[in-house]
């Protein structure tokens, strides 16, 4: 798999060594890959170095794992707007892609699960609103090229709004609105009024080994969500009732991002292919993550292990 150091990827990979799976992983050179801290059974995941927008390494790191499936997770995710960030973006979320795939190819059509995003276009005409949405855009009709010229075995899955334990990136909503709420501080937030489909990360865990093991999975592109339209007001209101915050919240403080509009997944193709649906209700996985953020906390106060991922 690759991507697994990041926040999905650290799930997905407890998940897969608690099924018994033999699990190799990429890392990109000189980054070590335990920032997995906290998934039982690490050590028997094999870790490869490789720089997946270089070909050679792609397929020297594939050919040399020899795998039955690729979970392709590793991307670079940025919601700025800014055209300064177009050709990282197209670099590190569709080349990669490309190379992943061209190397599955090569090592006779093995099968592909690839990470894609809610944000990517619907419409033939329609735009992405940003380089990263263009970019995963772009990947999935590779993958659907790949698919159907090259008979590459290739899911698409695309993930709503991911969130759960074990996501301490306080440049994410939910990490930042939860720490700032235990620290005592106002968040600071935009109006509040956007409209978000929340994931639960096992359940997204749960889609993406669906998909590499179903026989109607190969040529399938999916949302994974809960179909269900939340505002960023209400998901913070729940958090701060979740925690008992009654401070200030500073919705407005922010202004919106240009064109930024609700993305709301449509799961019926993972019901209906798949047989996936989502299990973990907003309240049940929020509940769930603030816990996570508490008992960060206090393990870091007394110097205690970290709860486990994956697997549960």
């Amino acid at each position: 798999m690759t991507g697994g150091r990041g926040f999905i990827g650290r799930h997905l990979l407890g998940h897969l060594l608690h099924l018994g799976a033999d699990v190799h992983a990429t890392a990109r050179p000189g980054r070590a890959p335990f920032q997995c801290r906290g998934v039982p059974g690490l050590r028997r995941a094999t870790w490869h170095e490789a720089d997946l927008t270089d070909p050679d390494q792609t397929e020297r790191a594939i050919r040399t794992s020899d795998p039955d499936v690729v979970f392709h997770l590793a991307s670079s995710v940025a919601g700025q707007r800014s055209a300064d960030i177009a050709g990282t973006m197209l670099e590190n979320n569709t080349r990669t892609a490309i190379n992943v795939m061209t190397a599955a190819h090569h090592l006779g059509d093995r099968r592909v699960v690839l990470a894609g995003s809610i944000e990517e276009p619907r419409e033939a005409d329609e735009a992405p609103c940003s380089p990263y949405a263009a970019a995963k855009s772009a990947a999935t009709a590779y993958a659907r090229l790949f698919h159907q010229q090259w008979d590459l075995p290739v899911t698409v899955l695309r993930p709503a709004m991911v969130y759960g334990p074990s996501q301490p990136d306080d440049t994410k909503l939910l990490p930042y609105v939860i720490g700032s709420m235990l620290d005592g501080r106002r968040p600071r937030l935009t109006s509040g009024v956007r409209a978000i489909d929340w994931v639960h990360v096992d359940d997204v865990c749960r889609a993406f080994l669906l998909a590499a093991s179903h026989p109607s999975a190969p040529g399938l592109v999916a949302d994974v969500g809960s179909g269900t339209a939340t505002t960023i007001a209400e998901t913070v209101q729940m958090v701060a009732a979740l925690i008992g915050y009654e401070g200030m919240i500073g919705l407005g403080d922010l202004p919106d991002r240009r064109h930024d509009v609700a993305r709301i997944a449509d799961p019926t193709a993972a019901w209906e292919v798949l047989g996936w649906r989502l299990t973990t209700s907003l309240t049940q996985g929020l509940t769930d993550t603030v816990h996570w953020h508490l008992t960060r906390r206090e393990a870091a106060a007394g110097d205690l292990a970290p709860e486990p991922l994956g697997g549960s």
